[in-house]
């Protein structure tokens, strides 16, 4: 299991601006996890939720959402950060988010983290990072996104 880097303080996450922080582990995306997706969301396009059509479709089998792999930043990017001490940390947003390569059902994904940011903002400290979704034996990643995430000490 991947080892989280851990950051106790303001001024720790300051100075590893600019630096890769880790490697998630991978992470199956089977139809069980779209399906159930497509249910939480009312998204049942047939290229997701219909083996059967999408075995005939541009990818040949089911692919993930998109927001289905941007909603795993919360299982992956713990995985390579880790903020201790902190009273509460709270998701802010996300900054230029792209899907720029599928991932079929059966896929394999992880997260590549690195630092961009950490300033201080309404009394705790803004942290971006950006997160690289990679698709295991694909050339592009599967989702980029820099992630907005305010600690509060």
């Amino acid at each position: 299991m991947a080892e989280p880097r851990v950051f106790t303080s303001a001024e720790e996450l300051k100075t590893a601006v600019g630096e890769e922080l880790g490697v998630s582990d991978w992470h199956e995306i089977d139809q069980r996890r779209i399906d159930l997706f497509a249910e939480a969301t009312g998204d049942h396009q047939w290229i997701h939720v219909d083996p059967e059509r999408a075995a005939q479709g541009p990818f040949g089998s089911t692919i993930a959402h998109g927001y289905l792999t941007l909603s795993l930043l919360p299982l992956l990017v713990p995985q390579t950060l880790r903020v201790d001490g902190a009273r509460m940390g709270v998701n802010y947003g996300a900054e230029k988010v792209r899907f720029p390569s599928p991932v079929p059902v059966g896929s394999r994904v992880r997260a590549r983290v690195t630092l961009d940011a950490a300033t201080e903002k309404a009394g705790g400290t803004q942290v971006a990072a950006t997160v690289v979704v990679e698709r295991e034996g694909a050339e592009k990643p599967a989702c980029i996104a820099q992630t907005l995430t305010v600690y509060y000490w």
